[in-house]
């Protein structure tokens, strides 16, 4: 795509569409460069009144425009080889005869394109992580065409949001909305320079809230637009029909390269709470509770006996965490955290990363069918461990399930996966190892296969371990 710097997230299973960054960017190599001592002060104009909104969006146009500016940026690619470096099997067809190739070349230097929004009058800028991440020069280009060297003052790869800054005084800004109280059918605007060709203003709707493109391991609350975003949009403004900015466009998602009406912004209010962080300490703090947690599927609830498949499930608990220290135990329900309803394993996994770590508190959890509400002081996030795998020594096959299931000293491992089969539409992967059924241990393949011969037609719950980690399954015997 002419040059510039793209990339393209992972391959998201939805029909086969992929999940796209919206901006030409460098290769990954976040760092930070250094932090501000206080957050300054910005004093955004009001927003523009509905009803004017409402005849056009010329008003909301001139409000927003001066706000959304171009970052482009630099970084060095690789060197090219020297002659020395020639495999051999160049040098049986051409032998010495390369002289082009000899001695170093000067660098080629990549550029990318991306967005930004002014956050503060004197200059602080919030964008993608992705727009920034790895590259070696930053330049800010204003709507006025005043152009400024800017400044990583932090990144934040969880959430992709990174904020610059520029030597600037006197700068237009946007008002950050609430990005919780709008709704779907609500009118927005994207905002942004796409593929290069200037400021440009495209309207739309909200069409979801709360989604998630699977496209990494970060914290994922998008808001849905079919307003257009394309590459160069990332890290422009989503502002609805009052101005105010209430997120920062990030992604698509197209079975292609352009725009199918598959947009997604990251919420304002999961900005604001990375961006001010960033700008004080050019880092980003998270919460721990402690435990490993997923949503609930229609199956799920009907082994566990629940009404509904709302909450978040808890498949373990960490020893000497927060969780263990206040009573949660595996198998409970997170119904709600901190006064907040939980509706699954990713809205909750959100709160707990907004919470300040050694702050208390209370936890609402179904266990046994009854609630009870947990006291809980949240940690601080670590770095995450993974399991090794060990040798293999028994194996079985578990036949109208469609896996393949070796022991070793670590449990039931499942070594194969038919992807037509039941094991694989229930989420099974290689490399689970099966602990429990309907809570009960097994420690052999003739264990297994009896405790999944079901014969009152309900799901079986498995217990499995995965790279560390402990989540629950279900199978259901056709």
């Amino acid at each position: 795509m002419n040059n510039a710097i793209h990339r393209k997230s992972a391959v998201a299973a939805i029909a086969a569409a992929v999940v796209t960054m919206a901006a030409w960017k460098a290769p990954q190599a976040s760092s930070y460069l250094s932090a501000a001592t206080a957050t300054p002060a910005a004093s955004a104009p009001a927003p523009v009144p509905a009803a004017v909104a409402a005849a056009s969006y010329a008003p909301v146009v001139e409000r927003v425009m001066p706000a959304v500016v171009t970052i482009r940026v630099e970084k060095r690619a690789s060197m090219v080889p020297t002659g020395q470096d020639i495999p051999e099997e160049f040098r049986r067809f051409f032998g010495d005869q390369m002289p082009q190739m000899r001695g170093p070349r000067a660098p080629r230097i990549e550029r990318g394109l991306g967005s930004g929004v002014i956050v503060s009058d004197d200059g602080y800028i919030l964008t993608n992580n992705h727009v920034v991440d790895g590259v070696e020069t930053v330049k800010v280009d204003l709507p006025d065409h005043r152009s400024f060297t800017a400044k990583v003052i932090g990144t934040d790869p969880a959430t992709d949001l990174a904020v610059v800054k520029i030597p600037a005084r006197g700068l237009s800004t946007l008002q950050i909305g609430d990005s919780d109280a709008v709704k779907v059918g609500d009118v927005v605007l994207a905002v942004g320079n796409p593929l290069g060709v200037g400021e440009t203003v495209t309207s739309g709707i909200i069409s979801a809230k709360g989604r998630q493109t699977g496209a990494g391991e970060g914290y994922e609350d998008f808001l849905q637009t079919d307003a257009a975003i394309n590459h160069g949009n990332s890290g422009g403004a989503l502002v609805n029909a009052g101005g105010q900015l209430i997120g920062i466009n990030s992604q698509i998602l197209t079975p292609g390269d352009g725009n199918i009406g598959l947009g997604f912004a990251i919420p304002s209010n999961m900005a604001k709470h990375v961006m001010d962080q960033l700008i004080a300490t050019g880092t980003v703090r998270r919460a721990k509770l402690g435990v490993t947690v997923q949503s609930i599927t229609p199956d799920l609830a009907t082994s566990l006996g629940l009404a509904s498949a709302k909450g978040a499930l808890v498949s373990s608990v960490e020893e000497a965490s927060p969780a263990a220290k206040a009573g949660f135990k595996q198998g409970d329900v997170i119904t709600a955290y901190n006064g907040k309803a939980v509706s699954d394993n990713n809205q909750l996994r959100n709160e707990v990363a907004n919470t300040a770590p050694g702050t208390r508190v209370a936890v609402e959890v179904l266990r046994d069918g009854h609630s009870q509400t947990l006291q809980a002081t949240v940690g601080e996030l670590e770095a995450k461990k993974l399991r090794t795998s060990a040798h293999e020594s028994e194996r079985g096959d578990s036949g109208k399930f469609g896996m393949t299931i070796e022991t070793d000293d670590e449990g039931l491992v499942v070594t194969d996966v038919d992807p037509s089969g039941i094991a694989a539409e229930s989420g099974l992967q290689p490399g689970d190892i099966i602990q429990k059924v309907d809570g009960h241990a097994v420690k052999s393949v003739t264990e297994l296969k009896s405790a999944l011969d079901r014969k009152d037609g309900k799901p079986s719950l498995l217990l499995v371990n995965r790279k560390g980690t402990t989540i629950f399954r279900t199978l259901r015997a056709e």
